[in-house]
């Protein structure tokens, strides 16, 4: 959960300048609202993957996976990006193999 949040709030801290135009101008204001909570998320989300799998290249690819996963996601809801295309299908598949790989495979 730690990186769902961490990834949700990365998006908004780089795409919402793309999404509201207020943001847009304000570079500074977004790395000062976004940074502390995006990087406090990440590194406890580094933390817990490590104590459940005692492995640093569980997080490095749970977090791959996961980044590219809430990425389609938003940017298919607030930009109207498609999904649906085989490219990125493709990689939303393979995103989803990682992660299963590095949770399920003991």
């Amino acid at each position: 959960m730690f990186f769902v949040a961490a990834n949700i709030l990365a998006w908004f801290q780089l795409n919402s300048q793309f999404v509201w135009e207020w943001w847009s101008a304000r570079p500074v204001l977004s790395t000062l609202v976004f940074s502390f909570p995006v990087g406090l998320s990440f590194w406890y989300a580094v933390k817990s993957t490590v104590e459940v799998s005692g492995s640093l290249w569980t997080t490095k690819l749970i977090g791959f996976g996961v980044g590219n996963i809430i990425f389609a996601l938003l940017t298919w809801l607030l930009m109207k990006e498609s999904i649906f295309t085989a490219k990125t299908l493709t990689t939303l598949t393979l995103a989803s193999v990682i992660i299963a790989i590095q949770v399920l495979w003991k």
